[in-house]
């Protein structure tokens, strides 16, 4: 069995893809700052089916530290593969506080590059973002599609991340593969993102704020399915970059329609104007990804909706007063 070191552990596909790791028998090293971008009590929640586990092994600790890279190769000197989940996302926010963007995802990314680099460790993942195609050209996108005009600043913060990527895999000859993900939901999800926020305002009552037309389309995939494609992205590649995600297209007002159909009640709908950062239509080319991963998406959205909607009203208790920016 196998050796891995993942960084945001207590993310929303870090927790997916170290508990699939850890029912395959591999030994996870899993490293979370536990940081307060979103409501911490999720990502606690996310931990707790994780920490009994004797294969995981938690590293309460910040990548962007430059000497954590001494700390980590001290605690884990042997690794097979790193697994760099760990990020500050969301477009919006980052207009805001583009800072903390520049931090993790781009510097944090040169740390666990360093890591692996001085520790020999020949597998590097990185997971980056679907932003970075912004507006150009047509969907679906493909990984050959320009992503020269980043819109926002976590874009550009994973660009540089893919940069340096390359750059260590052509001095040093680490074995990289990007993953460039589209819009991810399920259980347990991130509260900025709309299903948990669609899921929680319709539910509570709460008003339901729609960004533009809601005619705005996406491709949603399900988390367990991203995290098969990210274990699936270990094989050797070089360098080379694949688009998760894009399973099923739909817009913001048919996901909307779905979610008041799931939970019997009806959304207090307030439209509100764009953000020069958002793009109209996000869907994944991910051709290259079934031919040369053979990965495919297993499940629909319907019932991928379903249970994320079991899942919050299952843990109603404390879920309706995560904060939803």
């Amino acid at each position: 069995m196998s050796v891995y070191v993942v960084t945001g552990a207590a993310g929303f596909i870090g927790s997916v893809v170290a508990g699939l790791m850890l029912r395959e028998g591999h030994t996870v090293f899993g490293v979370d700052n536990l940081n307060h971008v979103y409501d911490v009590r999720v990502k606690e929640h996310r931990l707790q089916a994780l920490l009994p586990q004797a294969n995981f092994h938690f590293i309460r600790d910040d990548i962007t530290d430059r000497d954590f890279i001494a700390r980590l190769a001290a605690m884990v000197p042997s690794a097979d593969a790193v697994i760099n989940l760990a990020a500050i996302a969301g477009v919006r926010a980052s207009t805001t506080d583009p800072w903390s963007y520049l931090n993790t995802n781009t510097l944090g990314n040169l740390n666990m590059l360093e890591y692996a680099r001085h520790q020999r460790v020949p597998k590097f993942i990185l997971a980056s973002t679907s932003s970075l195609y912004g507006n150009e050209g047509k969907p679906p996108h493909a990984e050959t599609a320009s992503t020269e005009h980043p819109l926002a600043p976590y874009a550009a913060s994973k660009k540089g991340a893919e940069a340096f990527a390359y750059a260590y895999h052509h001095l040093y000859g680490i074995d990289v593969t990007v993953l460039r993900y589209f819009t991810v939901y399920g259980p347990a999800g991130r509260p900025d993102m709309v299903m948990f926020r669609f899921c929680q305002w319709v539910a509570e009552g709460k008003p339901v704020t729609i960004t533009g037309d809601g005619e705005q389309s996406r491709g949603f995939t399900y988390v367990d399915d991203i995290a098969r494609g990210t274990l699936l992205a270990l094989k050797p590649v070089g360098f080379d970059v694949f688009n998760l995600g894009g399973h099923e297209v739909i817009t913001i007002n048919q996901l909307l329609h779905k979610l008041e159909h799931l939970l019997g009640k009806k959304g207090n709908i307030t439209y509100i104007p764009s953000h020069p950062a958002d793009v109209f239509e996000n869907v994944a080319d991910v051709t290259k990804a079934r031919r040369e991963l053979g990965w495919e998406p297993q499940v629909p959205l319907d019932e991928g909706m379903k249970r994320l909607v079991d899942w919050y009203l299952a843990n109603r208790d404390w879920a309706k007063d995560v904060e939803t920016p």
